[in-house]
């Protein structure tokens, strides 16, 4: 059995923590692992032949790393040793690399996306690839389904900082964001009590607004802004006049990236193009301002920004990663294909890639974190 492993889509702590369990558990069997460099890059012939690439061992030596781009990678337990506790993947990840939408120059010098996905699946079979291990989150997973349905035996885990998988309770990588994104705002706080100022606090979450509840309110946030409940600027104001009503003469502000007040759209740094999403980005920069406007307190923004996904996995995420890696590789031992391991406490199950794409996990207005926060006084601007 050879089994191919890609991480496309975003990075987040605990990616090579899933491929050191599929590698150590596919081991155990006899089998062979390949890491697909850069999402699917890796296997894409480049000058009419394809690219192999031998990867280095962490920690050893006198072994070559490998070519830094394309190319297909041997990974056995020399190759994946000491590495559950770094941050990245060892594979290199994109977010522009769809096989069904693969934006290509063309001769005019415009760019138009075309379908690459025969080139691929031409590719696994010639690699005599007899599985795939696709980590990634919604939009990586929904490739990983179509490319089963031209035949390629894909087995999918679930990966994003974002927590918004459905069908899972957690992805990996959620709760080191989340531990960050915690520190961060800890440290705020003194430096916004030393000058009474405002502080707002811009997290990451695209359009679910998980790592800003969760850090927020652990980070003893006063205000938290997310996607799911669109809020008013003057309730925001209304709870940072009361706070200095009551001698509290500075507060904590978390907008989650894809807030958006309830007269107004999401704030993008970048609108959607060929080849890539839109990009979220400077909302705090805009609630900063009104606040400022509002109430003449001085306010500061600060977006924390790529931070969230750098680091070490915690302790959940490295263990929940592991877990994934290694439910995988029994997937694929049952022949269970098409399916993706999800996290339903106690177990780490799977559920069809079917019931899972083309949705979003949203938080749940009446979630208990939700009414904690509530109950605490935090304002989420509605």
């Amino acid at each position: 059995m050879r089994i191919a492993i890609s991480t496309g889509g975003g990075d987040a702590p605990g990616l090579n923590a899933v491929i050191r369990a599929v590698v150590l558990s596919a081991h155990q069997r006899g089998w062979q692992c390949l890491g697909i460099r850069r999402g699917y890059d890796g296997l894409y012939r480049r000058g009419g032949r394809f690219t192999f690439a031998y990867a280095k061992p962490y920690g050893g030596q006198d072994r070559r790393r490998g070519e830094p781009r394309g190319g297909l990678m041997h990974l056995g337990p020399d190759q994946v040793r000491g590495i559950t506790h770094l941050g990245g993947t060892i594979l290199g990840t994109t977010n522009r690399g769809n096989p069904f939408h693969w934006p290509t120059r063309m001769p005019d010098g415009s760019t138009k996306e075309i379908d690459r996905s025969d080139e691929l699946v031409e590719a696994f079979r010639e690699h005599q690839l007899d599985a795939l291990v696709a980590i990634g989150g919604d939009g990586s997973l929904t490739i990983a389904h179509d490319l089963w349905k031209k035949g390629i035996p894909v087995v999918g885990v679930p990966k994003t900082i974002d927590n918004d998988v459905v069908g899972t309770e957690a992805t990996f990588g959620f709760d080191t964001a989340v531990s960050t994104a915690t520190d961060a705002l800890d440290k705020l706080h003194t430096t916004a009590e030393s000058h009474d100022r405002v502080m707002v606090v811009e997290l990451m979450g695209r359009y679910a607004g998980w790592i800003a509840l969760h850090s927020g309110l652990s980070g003893s946030a006063d205000v938290i802004l997310i996607p799911e409940i669109p809020f008013d600027i003057d309730k925001v104001c209304e709870k940072i006049r009361a706070r200095e009503l009551a001698g509290r003469n500075f507060s904590i502000v978390v907008v989650a990236e894809g807030a958006r007040p309830a007269d107004g759209r999401v704030a993008l740094l970048e609108a959607a193009k060929t080849g890539s999403v839109e990009r979220l980005g400077g909302i705090a920069s805009q609630v900063a301002a009104a606040i400022t406007e509002k109430t003449g307190k001085e306010t500061r923004s600060l977006v924390l920004g790529h931070l969230q996904r750098g680091g070490s996995p915690t302790t959940f995420d490295r263990l929940l990663a592991l877990r994934f890696g290694s439910a995988a590789v029994r997937a694929i031992a049952e022949g269970d294909f098409g399916s993706v391991v999800v996290y339903t406490p106690p177990t780490v199950s799977r559920r069809p890639i079917s019931d899972i794409m083309g949705k979003q996990k949203l938080v749940p207005l009446d979630s208990g974190i939700i009414l904690t926060a509530r109950n605490l006084g935090v304002s989420f601007g509605d």
